[in-house]
């Protein structure tokens, strides 16, 4: 069943406009509108989707692509300039700090006054009030005005309010970063709670390993219209791909200039999974194939294929050869040639990665024949739940590699 339906919502804000102070201002703004240009923005242009019950959505794009407006949208905070979004049943939002809660209310009152606000009874609100309070951690400041929270306390008491007042659909824009770490795993181990019984998540974030771990579809933003929508996993890879300026697959062949040498010539480079389908996105826990197509056109050379990993900051993460096959010390002859190179699981931490392709000669005298910088990118995210090196943390984990060791304790 649908619970949230968009239909071609666009809205329009007027640049440097304010409302007038006085009656003053109001006469003479008449005038000057006739003669003053007025600058517009369109936040969003004829957006148009729907979301059924128990989905789990990540919305993803750039600061400004629309994602802020298009949930005040559907938390019912500002109305479209044109088009309509209906919603079924009651709507949890946690936008940014600040919406929502009353400052010179206590957080207790802010608790009854959004429940009221949903429609929900004082019984109704009694019975999840305990459960609110233990979740924010802030009993002890519950019969403070909010006004006095710190920020981080105020996204507590705000997230805790959302999540637990039984809402149809929950809206969580990126505004979780205000909490500590541990604050972070409670949340996200919530959200998908909710989306597991049966309700609908709308999640925001910046943050690509979230977003996979979280949602199964993902939508993307792009000066105020979508710009792709689908499987998480497809649209997350698309994403990181323009993000990076590459992909998860190019055919030399389709670009304007051949990359060659004398001795050797790249045909394609594509990142593949185990069943050697082209993929861009990668759970921590699957290898991960490095796949080079490449023409050998004169014999008698021993040619090396030789890749660099990049992670998203930039930082070389290690550099791999052939080493271990027949072709690693034997002349190739001419020909064209296959060679795949794979990255265990369990061994990348999560994050974007880059990788630069290479085909070398060490003997009889070091060579580089090929090199194309950037040549592929792809995706790893590190689910939730599940056997990899994360366990049960759900928080941000350091660290370029991400292996998983034996670990060995006794008692003494």
């Amino acid at each position: 069943m649908q619970v949230i339906k968009a239909e071609n919502l666009s809205k329009q804000y007027l640049l440097g406009s304010r409302q007038p102070n006085s009656v003053r201002e109001v006469l003479t703004g008449v005038f000057a509108r006739r003669s003053e240009p007025r600058h517009t923005l369109w936040a969003l242009r004829d957006v148009s989707f729907s979301v059924s019950d128990g989905e789990t959505l990540g919305l993803i794009g750039h600061n400004g692509a629309g994602k802020s407006t298009l949930l005040k949208i559907l938390s019912r905070i500002t109305k479209p300039t044109s088009g309509r979004a209906s919603i079924s049943g009651r709507v949890g939002s946690l936008l940014e700090v600040g919406t929502g809660f009353h400052n010179e209310l206590t957080g207790r009152e802010n608790i009854y006054m959004n429940g009221a606000i949903l429609g929900m009874k004082h019984a109704e609100i009694k019975k999840s009030f305990d459960e609110i309070v233990a979740f924010s951690e802030i009993e002890e400041f519950l019969d403070t005005p909010v006004k006095h929270y710190s920020s981080g306390m105020y996204m507590r008491l705000a997230f805790s309010v959302a999540a637990h007042l039984d809402p149809e659909v929950l809206i969580v824009d990126e505004v979780l970063a205000v909490g500590d770490i541990n604050f972070q795993k409670k949340c996200l181990r919530k959200m998908r709670e909710v989306g597991e019984s049966g309700r609908t998540v709308i999640f925001v974030s910046h943050d690509m390993a979230s977003i996979t771990r979280l949602c199964k579809r993902a939508i993307v933003l792009n000066h105020g219209s979508i710009v792709s929508d689908g499987p998480v996993e497809d649209v997350v890879s698309e994403y990181v791909a323009v993000e990076m300026g590459s992909r998860s697959e190019r055919i030399f062949a389709d670009e304007p200039q051949a990359v060659q040498s004398e001795s050797v010539k790249f045909r394609k480079v594509r990142i593949v999974d185990a069943d050697a389908n082209t993929k861009g996105s990668f759970d921590i826990r699957q290898p991960i194939g490095v796949e080079m197509t490449y023409e050998v056109m004169s014999d008698g050379e021993i040619l090396i294929p030789n890749l660099q990993l990049i992670n998203q900051e930039r930082v070389h993460v290690f550099t791999i050869h052939d080493v271990a096959s027949e072709w690693s010390k034997r002349p190739k002859a001419r020909g064209t040639y296959v060679s795949t190179a794979w990255i265990p699981g369990n061994l990348l931490a999560e994050g974007n990665f880059a990788l630069n392709a290479a085909i070398v000669s060490y003997m009889p005298n070091q060579k580089v024949h090929l090199y194309v910088t950037d040549a592929v990118s792809f995706n790893v995210f590190d689910p939730m739940t599940g056997d990899s090196a994360r366990g049960d943390f759900a928080g941000r984990m350091d660290g370029v590699v991400r292996p998983i060791v034996e670990w060995e304790t006794t008692s003494i």
